[in-house]
């Protein structure tokens, strides 16, 4: 993706400072509000309390996506009303958990305007997603505008041209309307960087809102935009969703288009970054998605993947074919790392809830996570000290090394850079062992045939998205709950089961795998976890998205019965 660049680089303190200004100085006055004061944690509620919409963008941004769309279809609701609500609803949401990075509201308003036009003119819709606002993580670049992925040392670097999946949702009738923040370099599971701050839980503000697809889940749990696109190179888009309260989708490699992305360790090719949607129900995942893939993406991308959106395939045609009498198997933790109570309670809420609908429940033993952890560590480490130490030296731009407040006494969390990185010849050798898993695990799936007794192995596995719910900052030091499954290349959705409950997710101890185990252990404590959403992961399959939408939506029908 070409970038305008300019050569003669200003010290990153004033490269940031000036983003920031014409940030502030993008935001509509009308818009700015009064957020509560810092001592209060959960400010979900405020954008509907705060006085800025009124009850029909209340209703708007309330409103699933189907339903958005029908009423955007027939002109119940115009595209310019759709996107106005979800623009104020963004901007305050902004005010209370620091979201954005890139406003651009006359030229969001101009777009809904033409489509607008083009329906009263026509009597037709533009596409599938006719009048959609769709918010974006800070990586995908539209047409002149900066796309800086947390780097100070990237202000001032302007896009010449869309990245593809921007130009295919435009084709399709949504209407880009804010991008969202990140962490410096991406790669965290939390998000901060120098230019425009941290993003913060809107359930608890004392907690992450994940990474690196931070900014966007605390977006779309606030409800201000109806569907996010991030990016899951290593959890990057299942993290936030589970952190936030969402459902997001982690498709296979090339599923979806990925040209024209601003990303960290371009160029790697082992364990490849993939762009997902995050919204507020499993339908705005489906939508997003059929919508996407119909467009034929392999024409405009040389490295997305030739496949038809496969009814059969959402049907659950190789599933048994009705979606009943499916056999989940549930991952209680991965031989590494235990999960805190809440997600063990939510492990078995989704058992008792999927058995009461008819469908068998097993366990699944987990095979070599910590060596395929291990592995895809020292994959992205090859080279991305060098990449980070290239990006930031023309500026003096300080590598942050923690996600912390308080960045004194910092432990270098095992998926940043440990050294310089490696050979060639290492890294084939890493890629080597990480294909031999591959099978391994592959027929480890195959096998479980013997024991599901539907005669198919089993038809997903349900487990953690991490070993906790949302943690205070700086404390997300573990990734391999999403990690393992981009190493293998399985699709993968979240969803939300409960939240926290003090009286029934006390502390439970038990016996430590090892040190780390322990330290993860003794960082829970209810009350600091008071409010957080507790979400789960399905796991399906190498390009298997439809049957995964479509067992996440089975999942999520057991749960809402069995309340």
């Amino acid at each position: 993706m070409a970038n305008s660049i300019t050569t003669d680089k200003p010290h990153w303190t004033a490269l940031a400072a000036e983003k920031k200004q014409r940030q502030l100085e993008s935001i509509p006055h009308e818009w700015i509000v009064t957020p509560p004061s810092d001592s209060t944690l959960d400010v979900s509620a405020f954008p509907e309390t705060c006085g800025l919409l009124n009850a029909r963008e209340i209703e708007i941004t309330n409103t699933s996506v189907d339903v958005l769309l029908e009423k955007l279809a027939c002109a119940a609701w115009t595209a310019v009303d759709v996107t106005t609500a979800f623009y104020k609803r963004a901007i305050v949401a902004h005010q209370l958990v620091n979201c954005l990075t890139e406003i651009f509201v006359d030229r969001a308003l101009a777009r809904a305007a033409e489509l607008d036009d083009y329906l009263k003119t026509t009597g037709q819709v533009v596409g599938p997603l006719h009048g959609l606002p769709i918010s974006f993580k800070d990586q995908l670049c539209i047409k002149g505008l900066e796309t800086t992925i947390g780097y100070a040392s990237w202000v001032g670097q302007y896009a010449d041209e869309n990245a593809v999946l921007i130009d295919i949702l435009i084709e399709c009738g949504a209407v880009p309307f804010v991008r969202t923040n990140v962490p410096q370099t991406l790669a965290w599971p939390e998000t901060f960087n120098h230019v425009f701050g941290r993003t913060t839980n809107p359930y608890n503000r004392s907690l992450t809102s994940g990474g690196s697809s931070g900014g966007e889940g605390a977006l779309v749990a606030l409800k201000g935009s109806p569907l996010g696109v991030g990016c899951d190179l290593g959890g990057s888009v299942r993290i936030p969703s589970a952190f936030c309260g969402l459902y997001g989708l982690r498709p296979s490699y090339g599923r979806l288009p990925y040209y024209g992305i601003r990303g960290t360790l371009d160029g790697q090719d082992s364990v490849l970054p993939v762009l997902g949607p995050m919204a507020n129900s499993v339908v705005g995942i489906k939508v997003f998605m059929r919508a996407v893939i119909n467009t034929k993406p392999w024409l405009n991308d040389p490295l997305a993947v030739r496949k038809k959106w496969d009814e059969d395939e959402y049907n659950l045609v190789d599933h048994g074919g009705s979606g009943k009498n499916l056999c989940f198997a549930i991952m209680w933790d991965d031989g590494v790392v235990v999960p805190h109570p809440p997600i063990r309670r939510s492990l078995e809420i989704a058992r008792a809830a999927l058995q009461n609908a008819g469908h068998k429940v097993v366990d699944w033993k987990p095979i070599k996570h910590k060596l395929l952890g291990d592995i895809t560590r020292d994959i992205w480490n090859a080279g991305s000290a060098e990449e980070y130490m290239i990006t930031t030296s023309a500026t003096g731009e300080p590598l942050i090394t923690s996600m912390g407040l308080d960045v004194a006494n910092v432990t270098v969390a095992s998926f940043r850079p440990q050294n310089d990185g490696i050979t060639a010849y290492q890294l084939w050798q890493l890629q080597k062992l990480r294909q031999k898993i591959r099978k391994e695990y592959l027929d480890h799936w195959k096998a479980t045939a013997s024991e599901t007794g539907t005669g198919r192995p089993v038809d997903a596995i349900i487990c953690p998205a991490a070993p906790f719910v949302a943690t205070p900052h700086g404390k997300n030091r573990y990734v391999d709950y999403t990690a393992v499954w981009n190493a293998l290349d399985y699709a993968a959705a979240i969803f939300p089961v409960t939240t926290v409950d003090s009286t029934l997710d006390g502390k439970a101890p038990h016996a430590f795998y090892n040190d780390f185990d322990k330290d993860v252990y003794e960082m829970y404590d209810p009350e600091k976890f008071r409010n957080a959403p507790v979400c789960l992961q399905l796991v399906g399959r190498t390009l298997e998205e439809e049957a995964v939408i479509r067992m996440t939506e089975i999942v999520d029908a057991a749960l809402l019965a069995a309340k």
